[in-house]
């Protein structure tokens, strides 16, 4: 399933969003977890209650890369800036980093009322390596069921050219000499926990063949694949133009019209 707002559609949206703007308040490096180096950001904004959350899991191929806001244009919109280990950098295996990036979505499940924010309404989203743990975390139940959360309490996520096989990088800390862009689909691939009881899915990322190679069509058939097995709200939007950095920042009047309920 695929569409494509017209630009000026999206320009209209990020207008609108422009009218959000306000104070925001910022706490910085809260740990989520005992591990050491796990910690968050949270950036709320002032004088507003019951508000929603995006928790962004950021790129960098699993090896690099640190925590940061995202510059919407919404300021309405909470977020929490996730560090999480990498691999070579603290994390031994691909579970170190999906589970810290578990780790910390539970805790914004069970924290950012604390802030004034709705609980039920905690997005996750990340590009790049940050849109494979979003999936991951979003759609394998056993990441946040160790954690004493569950997926189903996610309100919906948004990964932002994610790799929907195996990752590359996750197969090369495991030994795998095969070539980079040979898909494998196992336990930690995205593809493999396709169905309809996980929360609602919007998949972005640029056109080809400016993307990443073979990027959008693994996205694609991620996306097919829910809406054949009955998921009720997954969508994929594929951004004009957009190569794998320029889709990061082409994604932000999407992330912001899925979590104010605007997106078709």
């Amino acid at each position: 399933m695929k569409f494509s707002l017209p630009v000026v559609i999206v320009a209209i949206a990020m207008a609108a969003t422009a009218a959000f703007a306000g104070a925001v308040r910022t706490e910085k490096g809260i740990p989520y977890s005992e591990r050491a180096g796990c910690v968050l950001d949270v950036r709320v904004p002032e004088g507003e209650t019951n508000f929603p959350t995006v928790v962004w899991l950021h790129g960098g191929g699993l090896t690099g890369g640190s925590r940061h806001f995202v510059p919407l244009a919404d300021t309405g919109i909470a977020q929490v800036a996730v560090e999480y280990r990498l691999l070579g950098k603290g994390a031994a295996e691909a579970a170190d980093c999906i589970g810290d990036a578990a780790a910390a979505v539970a805790w914004t499940l069970a924290h950012i009322a604390e802030y004034g924010g709705d609980p039920a309404r905690v997005f996750v989203s990340g590009h790049s390596a940050g849109a494979y743990l979003t999936m991951m975390v979003g759609m394998d139940p056993q990441w946040l069921a160790a954690v004493g959360a569950k997926n189903t309490d996610i309100a919906g996520l948004i990964p932002i050219s994610g790799q929907a096989t195996k990752h590359y990088n996750v197969r090369k800390f495991s030994g795998d000499g095969d070539p980079q862009y040979q898909p494998k689909i196992d336990g930690l691939a995205p593809l493999a926990h396709v169905g309809k009881d996980f929360p609602p899915i919007v998949s972005i990322c640029g056109e080809p063949p400016y993307e990443w190679k073979a990027r959008a069509e693994e996205n694609r058939l991620l996306i097919a694949s829910c809406v054949a097995m009955g998921h009720s709200f997954a969508r994929y939007v594929e951004c004009p133009l957009c190569d794998h950095g320029r889709v990061a920042a082409a994604a932000r009047p999407y992330i912001e019209m899925f979590v104010r309920g605007k997106l078709p």
